[in-house]
Protein backbone atom coordinates (compact mmCIF):
# COMPACT_ATOMS: atom_id res chain seq x y z
CA UNK A 1 0.00 0.00 0.00
CA UNK A 2 1.40 3.38 -1.06
CA UNK A 3 0.63 6.18 1.38
CA UNK A 4 1.32 9.86 0.73
CA UNK A 5 1.85 12.26 3.64
CA UNK A 6 0.98 15.90 3.00
CA UNK A 7 2.02 19.08 4.77
CA UNK A 8 -0.33 21.66 3.23
CA UNK A 9 0.81 25.21 2.74
CA UNK A 10 -0.61 28.05 0.69
CA UNK A 11 2.68 28.44 -1.26
CA UNK A 12 4.08 24.90 -1.13
CA UNK A 13 2.79 21.44 -0.30
CA UNK A 14 5.39 19.15 1.26
CA UNK A 15 5.16 15.45 0.50
CA UNK A 16 6.38 12.23 2.08
CA UNK A 17 5.80 8.67 0.92
CA UNK A 18 5.87 5.17 2.29
CA UNK A 19 5.11 1.75 0.98
CA UNK A 20 3.67 -0.20 3.91
CA UNK A 21 5.62 -3.33 3.03
CA UNK A 22 8.91 -1.43 3.28
CA UNK A 23 7.99 0.57 6.37
CA UNK A 24 10.30 3.55 5.74
CA UNK A 25 8.99 7.11 5.31
CA UNK A 26 10.85 9.05 2.63
CA UNK A 27 10.71 12.65 1.41
CA UNK A 28 8.74 12.90 -1.83
CA UNK A 29 9.17 16.47 -3.04
CA UNK A 30 6.93 19.50 -3.12
CA UNK A 31 3.91 20.63 -5.06
CA UNK A 32 3.97 24.23 -6.19
CA UNK A 33 1.64 26.23 -8.34
CA UNK A 34 0.74 29.76 -9.27
CA UNK A 35 -2.46 29.44 -7.25
CA UNK A 36 -4.53 27.05 -5.15
CA UNK A 37 -6.25 25.50 -8.17
CA UNK A 38 -2.98 24.70 -9.92
CA UNK A 39 -1.55 23.16 -6.73
CA UNK A 40 -4.72 21.11 -6.28
CA UNK A 41 -4.60 19.79 -9.84
CA UNK A 42 -0.87 19.05 -9.60
CA UNK A 43 -1.41 17.08 -6.38
CA UNK A 44 -4.36 15.17 -7.83
CA UNK A 45 -2.30 14.30 -10.90
CA UNK A 46 0.56 12.98 -8.75
CA UNK A 47 -1.83 10.91 -6.61
CA UNK A 48 -3.45 9.37 -9.67
CA UNK A 49 -0.24 8.78 -11.65
CA UNK A 50 1.77 7.36 -8.75
CA UNK A 51 -1.00 4.96 -7.76
CA UNK A 52 -1.26 6.30 -4.22
CA UNK A 53 -3.65 4.18 -2.11
CA UNK A 54 -4.19 6.62 0.77
CA UNK A 55 -3.39 10.25 1.53
CA UNK A 56 -2.69 11.56 5.04
CA UNK A 57 -2.99 15.33 5.49
CA UNK A 58 -1.60 17.17 8.45
CA UNK A 59 -4.43 19.04 10.18
CA UNK A 60 -3.27 22.28 11.81
CA UNK A 61 -4.94 22.49 15.20
CA UNK A 62 -4.37 25.08 17.90
CA UNK A 63 -2.17 24.12 20.85
CA UNK A 64 -5.43 23.41 22.71
CA UNK A 65 -6.43 20.91 20.01
CA UNK A 66 -9.15 23.09 18.48
CA UNK A 67 -9.87 23.75 14.81
CA UNK A 68 -8.46 26.98 13.42
CA UNK A 69 -8.85 29.05 10.25
CA UNK A 70 -5.94 27.02 8.84
CA UNK A 71 -7.78 23.78 9.68
CA UNK A 72 -10.78 24.99 7.72
CA UNK A 73 -8.52 25.98 4.80
CA UNK A 74 -7.05 22.45 4.73
CA UNK A 75 -10.49 20.85 4.93
CA UNK A 76 -11.77 23.01 2.05
CA UNK A 77 -8.73 22.07 -0.04
CA UNK A 78 -9.34 18.38 0.65
CA UNK A 79 -13.02 18.68 -0.23
CA UNK A 80 -11.97 19.98 -3.64
CA UNK A 81 -9.17 17.42 -3.97
CA UNK A 82 -11.60 14.54 -3.37
CA UNK A 83 -13.47 15.58 -6.52
CA UNK A 84 -10.31 14.72 -8.49
CA UNK A 85 -9.08 11.55 -6.77
CA UNK A 86 -10.57 8.23 -5.80
CA UNK A 87 -8.56 7.26 -2.71
CA UNK A 88 -9.27 7.66 1.02
CA UNK A 89 -7.97 10.74 2.81
CA UNK A 90 -7.16 10.79 6.52
CA UNK A 91 -6.14 13.62 8.82
CA UNK A 92 -3.46 13.65 11.47
CA UNK A 93 -2.78 16.34 14.05
CA UNK A 94 0.25 18.23 12.81
CA UNK A 95 0.87 20.39 15.86
CA UNK A 96 4.57 21.16 16.19
CA UNK A 97 5.51 19.21 13.03
CA UNK A 98 7.20 22.29 11.51
CA UNK A 99 9.18 22.81 14.72
CA UNK A 100 10.23 19.15 14.69
CA UNK A 101 11.11 19.44 10.99
CA UNK A 102 13.48 22.29 11.80
CA UNK A 103 15.31 19.97 14.21
CA UNK A 104 15.82 17.23 11.60
CA UNK A 105 19.06 16.81 9.68
CA UNK A 106 19.23 15.84 6.03
CA UNK A 107 18.75 17.25 2.58
CA UNK A 108 14.95 17.27 2.44
CA UNK A 109 13.13 20.60 2.53
CA UNK A 110 11.34 21.78 5.65
CA UNK A 111 7.98 21.01 3.99
CA UNK A 112 9.06 17.46 3.11
CA UNK A 113 10.38 16.91 6.63
CA UNK A 114 7.08 18.12 8.13
CA UNK A 115 5.21 15.72 5.80
CA UNK A 116 7.54 12.91 6.90
CA UNK A 117 6.81 13.62 10.56
CA UNK A 118 3.05 13.75 9.93
CA UNK A 119 3.13 10.44 8.05
CA UNK A 120 5.43 8.69 10.54
CA UNK A 121 3.31 9.81 13.51
CA UNK A 122 0.15 8.69 11.69
CA UNK A 123 1.65 5.25 11.04
CA UNK A 124 2.78 4.89 14.67
CA UNK A 125 -0.65 5.88 15.96
CA UNK A 126 -2.39 3.40 13.64
CA UNK A 127 -0.29 0.30 14.18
Amino acid sequence: MNILGVDFGTKRIGLAWTQMEIGVVLPYGQIRGKDRTEMLLNLAKLINEEKIDKVVFGLPLTLEGQESPNSRRVRAFIDDLKKNINVPVDFYDERLSSFAADQMEGGATRDEKAAMIILQDYLEANK
